[in-house]
């Protein structure tokens, strides 16, 4: 029972995309070609390693707002450092990331601190210091080869950056599934004082938890500045919201204890599925963001653990009602 959620929204979501893909030159005078399949595994590409950093922090019961902020640092110091060196850039990037993921969660986990408050502060931070590097400016990457590398179309409808995304995936899919590591950590998030008194090290899972969120999000924008050529100190919330929709659309409780990379890489594709619709069929922007809007509201309402509560109560009467009833009859007779 606990598990359907997790399984039934993104599948759900996944498919009702899917077919909506499907279908656009029935409803509309557009037509599907090859491209716009390769193009929804470029959005999928650009926002899906930030999912599954947001997504794994959200199954341990914390929220890391500073995804995006790690995202625009490891983005600029790439195409800062890498100009000459693409791999010096990536490299950068990442150990900045694993640096700010492993204070972070030293914080947290070491003083018992809410992550809402302090990825906040260290998000804030982190596009202070973006635009300092930058001088607030965009940078350009010169390196033209590393770019059309990146962005190269592989077996028709994919690219190296989509490649590499698809690979964590599924890499994160294995840990999560097979490992003590995944077990635990959805136990801290549903659970901590239980896990605690189970002997599980919470603290150092909860820092690891927040390093690897910092390495994913670095990594995600060092290769979206190959992609682009460039480097932005600033990508706004946009990147944040798209993220969070996305990973509650893959099942992951806002409790915390659910989720799984399989549900998670479903949440972001129907995202991307749902970005490429809009764009093939010429649909106002503001659609995306509404459809965004009404997604949060209802999964919201729906994973209400006080809702759940009175739901069963509710149920749990009916039946009582029923059995009663049922009884009586009996006894009549």
């Amino acid at each position: 029972m606990t598990r359907r959620p997790e399984v039934l929204m993104p599948v759900t979501a996944v498919a009702v995309t899917v077919v909506a893909f499907a279908l656009i030159p029935t409803y509309t005078d557009s037509t599907v070609a090859p491209f716009d399949v390769y193009n929804t595994f470029q959005i999928f590409a650009r926002l899906g390693l930030l999912t599954l950093a947001l997504g794994l922090t959200m199954i341990a019961g914390e929220f890391d707002l500073s995804v995006v902020g790690t995202y625009a640092l490891g983005g600029m110091l790439t195409v800062q450092l890498g100009q000459d060196n693409a791999l010096l850039g990536l490299l950068a990037a990442v150990a900045a990331g694993a640096a700010i993921g492993l204070v972070q969660g030293g914080l947290i986990a070491g003083l018992r601190l809410p992550s809402m408050p302090v990825t906040l502060a260290t998000y804030i931070a982190l596009l202070g210091l973006t635009s300092a590097l930058s001088g607030g400016l965009t940078k350009t990457y010169s390196n033209v080869s590393v770019t059309l590398w990146v962005d190269r179309t592989v077996l028709t409808f994919f690219s190296p950056r989509s490649l590499i995304t698809l690979g964590l995936f599924a890499l994160a899919a294995v840990v999560l599934s097979f490992t003590r590591w995944g077990y635990e950590l959805r136990a801290i998030g549903g659970d901590r004082r239980a896990s605690r008194v189970a002997g599980v090290r919470v603290d150092r899972l909860i820092v690891g938890t927040f390093a690897v969120s910092g390495v994913l999000s670095a990594l995600g924008g060092s290769l979206l500045s190959f992609s682009l050529g460039s480097a932005n100190p600033d990508p706004g919330v946009q990147p944040l919201i798209v993220a969070a929709a996305a990973a509650l659309l893959g099942g992951v409780s806002l409790a915390g204890g659910r989720g799984s990379a399989p549900g998670l890489l479903g949440g972001i594709m129907a995202v991307a599925i749902l970005a490429e619709i809009v764009t093939v069929t010429a649909l106002p922007g503001y659609v995306t963001q509404l459809f965004f809007a009404g997604l949060l509201g209802i999964i919201v309402v729906v994973d209400a653990p006080d809702l759940h509560r009175a739901l069963v109560r509710q149920r749990t009467q009916l039946q009582s009602r029923t059995t009663g009833r049922s009884f009586g009859r009996h006894e009549v007779t």
